[in-house]
């Protein structure tokens, strides 16, 4: 699960680490009512799970609480890389400073976890990895021993931060890994990670990713969002399914993590050739799921109102292909009006000719069979992009 900034905030600063005063608002006079009890300029922030949001407009400084409420008037509402502003962080300015990066995240190429920090912070990391790499600290922690302040004052200094401010920089790097370790996070980022004139860090931007895996031992519900997907995720949480959202036009479910995977690289291949579509989401029914789920996998990507087409693809198993086909039969005849748009179905495997006989029997008029991947992807992007 992703936080917003105030949340990943909200987490530091239970652990020490030190954030600018500052209060989330949904209107304008919100803004305007939290700038007044600051008392000082403001910065408003947009609050969207993406990053970019200073180059799109989404973060404006404020000199007083009136600019507050204009400020917060422009943001809110504004679509930055497809998410939408519903609410802004209204946070003290911070003045004087110097900008550095920090994060630790599982490394899944080499199965550990990554330290990094840099000296060159407020810009895109990609970019620091890319033209200055010596700017760039890596260094392995093993999550057994974990971080102790000795390595994290020799994070600091191989990073080439001033000497001055390592020992305060190292104090932070130890708080951040007890973010990551007791909170169960598998990425913990601050962009900027700022000194201040008088050496004081802080911690002005903060990006958490909590691992799913590790909810049961936390208590992270009041973390959970679905303003940006329309409440999909939780829904279809709720029906134990296996879904992302993505910001495409393809719904595809599949049987399998890896053939789902798949499954979004040739959608996406194919949708070059129409107009950039994409998919829409990522959806595993699993290696045995029964016709109900097919159902509900089908109901939560139509709920969706990005999804233009669907892909159905399934590789028969131990999920056999006539009960996805009765899933999805069952599932047309559920939603009625609600199946507004085409469905591409490809199924292979067991009890394939089966399957396709039950789809063709139903004969339902936005159902398509088509016998290959490669087909498939290219109607459905085709029929996406119409």
């Amino acid at each position: 699960m992703d936080l917003y900034e105030y949340q990943a905030k909200e987490l530091f600063a239970r652990h020490g680490i030190s954030v600018p005063p500052g209060q989330v608002a949904a209107t304008p006079q919100e803004a305007r009512s939290i700038a007044a009890e600051l008392r000082a300029p403001v910065v408003i922030k947009a609050q969207v799970k993406t990053g970019g949001r200073g180059k799109a407009g989404g973060v404006r400084l404020a000199p007083g609480p009136s600019a507050a409420e204009d400020e917060a008037r422009r943001i809110l509402g504004m679509d930055i890389k497809g998410h939408t502003a519903h609410t802004v962080l209204v946070e003290k300015a911070t003045g004087g400073f110097e900008e550095y990066y920090a994060a630790y995240l599982v490394d899944r190429a080499d199965r550990t976890l990554l330290a990094m920090v840099s000296s060159e912070g407020g810009m895109d990391i990609e970019e620091v990895a890319a033209t200055k790499p010596e700017a760039l600290a890596r260094m392995p922690i093993d999550a057994a021993s974990g971080l102790d302040l000795e390595t994290a004052r020799l994070l600091a200094s191989r990073a080439g931060l001033p000497e001055d401010v390592q020992d305060a920089v190292a104090a932070t790097l130890v708080r951040l890994w007890e973010v990551l370790v007791e909170e169960d996070a598998l990425l913990v980022e601050v962009n900027p990670l700022a000194c201040t004139s008088d050496r004081r860090v802080l911690a002005l931007d903060g990006k958490i990713t909590l691992d799913a895996n590790a909810a049961f031992r936390h208590d992270h519900a009041a973390f959970a969002d679905g303003s940006d997907d329309g409440g999909l995720e939780a829904r279809a949480r709720a029906k134990h399914l296996n879904y992302v959202k993505l910001d495409g036009q393809v719904g595809v479910i599949g049987n399998g993590a890896g053939l789902v995977m798949s499954t979004l690289d040739v959608v996406a291949y194919a949708g070059e050739r129409f107009d950039g579509v994409r998919p829409a989401n990522f959806l595993d029914i699993g290696g045995g799921a029964s016709a109900q789920v097919m159902a509900d996998g089908l109901e939560i990507i139509l709920s969706d109102p990005d999804v233009r087409a669907v892909l159905v693809n399934v590789f028969g198993g131990i999920t056999a292909c006539d009960a996805v086909a009765n899933g999805i039969v069952t599932a047309l005849e559920v939603l009625g009006e609600g199946a507004r748009c085409p469905i591409v179905v490809r199924l292979d495997g067991n009890n394939a000719e089966l399957g396709r006989e039950i789809l063709g029997d139903a004969g339902h008029p936005m159902v398509r069979v088509v016998t290959t991947m490669d087909g498939a992807a290219e109607l459905v992007a085709e029929l996406a992009a119409a």
